[in-house]
């Protein structure tokens, strides 16, 4: 029988995430899917602390501002009465510009301390194309609606953004010298680009990307972008805006991922705690009958034995709360 489409098989990773290791997510708004991913499966991550951010050059800058506690450059905008910062996402927003430099400042703190333990860096890169200040040149990673007249566009190329890597990379390994670094090209469509120049844009990307997992031996590439275009391959795998891959596509993904970089540990982790997950959304018809008692104990059981290898207590202390 003939196969209507070309499976993507991932070789395995040269490393093997555990329970234990912790994982920073950065860049696109794909670094918060798989951040969530892992989280879901207990993995000790922070997703995305600055917010979504497209480009290469300002999540590099990011991760380097927060690697030395730097305080937030004077970047700021005020737009409707609204305090933003362009090297932010605009979740990060105050009525003032003193609150909101409290804001930044307390990330880049939470930033810096999960740095200096972090097992591994995840990160998303969803375009090419940065945006300038035309005053000062500077680079910036939100334009928080200013008008566009304020602003250059152009496109980074490959050497750029190697360049860019290899500047954070080495402020890195100097903090965390066993860092793996793991670097994707987010699966996300910017329409707004024009799709011609988006695939512009995406190859830019990927190109960069080549470089880096063939020239550093702690830098891997893992193919979220070939997945939805070459493996799943079909709008059927898009969210109705046919931008964004749905729910199915990115556990589709996540698979894929777990099957190349989760140890085998993590993988029979992950399916019991599949299982429990399940009998701790059960609501019973008969909360105060002697069978969903016995259900709760079995179930705290194996969530002790389950804590033995990841952090269990918020599910724990429920279950007990139900038993009392």
């Amino acid at each position: 029988m003939s196969s209507f489409r070309t499976e993507l098989s991932i070789p395995p990773a040269s490393f093997r995430l555990d329970l234990h290791h912790r994982v920073l997510t950065a860049g696109s708004c794909f670094a918060e899917v798989m951040g969530k991913h892992l989280a879901a499966h207990k993995f000790p991550v922070l997703i995305n602390p600055f917010g979504t951010i497209f480009n290469p050059l300002p999540i590099h800058q990011l991760l380097l501002q927060a690697s030395e506690n730097c305080p937030p450059a004077a970047r700021w905008v005020e737009h409707h009465a609204q305090w933003f910062h362009y090297d932010f996402h605009s979740r990060f927003t105050a009525s003032s510009q003193e609150a909101l430099q409290q804001q930044l400042e307390r990330t880049i703190a939470q930033t810096h301390h999960f740095i200096h333990t972090t097992d591994v860096l995840l990160l998303t890169y969803g375009t090419a194309w940065v945006y300038t200040l035309k005053e000062t040149g500077a680079t910036v990673a939100n334009c928080h609606k200013v008008p566009a007249a304020h602003f250059n566009r152009r496109l980074i190329s490959p050497p750029e953004m190697v360049k860019s890597f290899e500047d954070c990379y080495r402020t890195l390994k100097k903090i965390r010298p066993k860092l793996q670094f793991l670097i994707t090209v987010s699966p996300v469509r910017h329409t707004r680009d024009t799709l011609p120049l988006n695939q512009v844009s995406k190859s830019t990307l990927r190109l960069g990307c080549h470089e880096l997992s063939q020239t550093l031996a702690d830098v891997h590439y893992f193919p979220s972008y070939e997945l939805m275009m070459d493996d799943l391959r079909d709008y059927r795998f898009y969210q109705a805006d046919m931008i964004h891959p749905n729910e199915v596509a990115e556990d589709y993904i996540w698979q894929k991922f777990s099957e190349a970089y989760l140890s085998a540990e993590a993988k029979s982790f992950i399916t019991e705690w599949t299982q429990v997950k399940k009998a701790l959304n059960h609501r019973p018809f008969q909360a105060d009958s002697a069978a969903h008692r016995q259900f709760l104990e079995r179930t705290l059981r194996q969530l002790e034995r389950l804590a033995q290898q990841a952090d269990l207590r918020e599910e724990m202390a429920e279950v007990r709360r139900r038993l009392e």
